[in-house]
This record gives C-alpha cells, structure tokens and sequence, in this order.
C-alpha cells in the first residue's frame, strides 16, 4: 500500500469514527436527553414514530459505524433515514437546507451513502474478525512480484 493509500484509508476511517459519533449522540439526545436535551426539548416516547424509531436508528447505526462492524450495512440504513429525515420533515417547509432547516440531514445523509461507497477504511475492528479485510485495503502486492516468480 502506497503512502498515500494509507493516508486515504486512515481519513475514511477517522470521518467513519467522527460520523459514526456525532450521530450516536445525536440519537441519544433524542432517546435519553443525554449528553444534551434534544433540539426538540422533548425526549422521545418510546415507540413513537418518527421520531423514537430515528433516534434508535442513529444510536444503533452511529455506534456500529463508528465501531466498523457491519458498518457498510449500517451506513446504508442511516443514510436512508436521514434522506426520509430530509424528505418528511425538512423539504415541506423550502427548497434548499439553509432555508428548510435540513441541512444536519443532508450532511448526514451524503456522509453515510459515502462510507456505504467506499468502506470503512482503517480502525474498523470488523478487520480483527477472521477471513476479514477492511474492504477499503488495497491488497499489498508489488506491481513486480509476477516478474520475480517467473525468474526465478
């Protein structure tokens, strides 16, 4: 792997971490009122929809993307209930996020469907499972190493 694929991995991994968190506290907020009381001011009741079921998605689906387990799966969820977020709540009330107050729902949303893209990159304790490799690693074989078998 080449200094600069390393450097790529290692920032994939460190957004899927930072990502993973925000949203994990983001839904916890919602959930407990913990760290912060929710923008809401109220704390979902459980089993309420939308807004209970969003808040388990972005504590459960943070937490195994910030963790990397499962976490193309997991991205993929989150980034679909941040599109119905966007879709269901913000988009009614204007055109473009700045003036419909979706903007933390796009990021979101973009922000997830990105890591479902590419992997997790580096740091993802999926990779410490048996038979695993971080699907963002490129394979560490020299471009040459065909050449050398065949010489020798």
């Amino acid at each position: 792997m080449t200094q600069t694929n390393r450097l790529q991995h290692a920032a994939i991994g460190a957004t899927r971490i930072v990502v993973g968190f925000l949203f994990l506290i983001h839904g916890a907020s919602t959930l407990w009122g913990f760290p912060s009381e929710p923008a809401s001011g109220v704390v979902a009741q459980f089993g309420a929809w939308p807004g209970w079921w969003a808040a388990a998605i972005q504590v459960v689906g943070g937490t195994l993307v910030m963790l990397g387990l499962g976490s193309r799966v997991a991205a993929l969820i989150c980034s679909g209930s941040m599109a119905y977020a966007y879709f269901v709540s913000h988009q009614p009330a204007g055109l473009t996020p700045v003036e419909n107050g979706g903007e933390t729902a796009a990021l979101f949303c973009w922000a997830f469907l990105l890591l479902a893209a590419v992997g997790p990159g580096a740091f993802a304790l999926q990779s410490l499972l048996p038979g695993r490799r971080s699907a963002t690693a490129p394979a560490t074989r020299h471009a040459d190493a065909g050449v050398r078998a065949g010489a020798a």
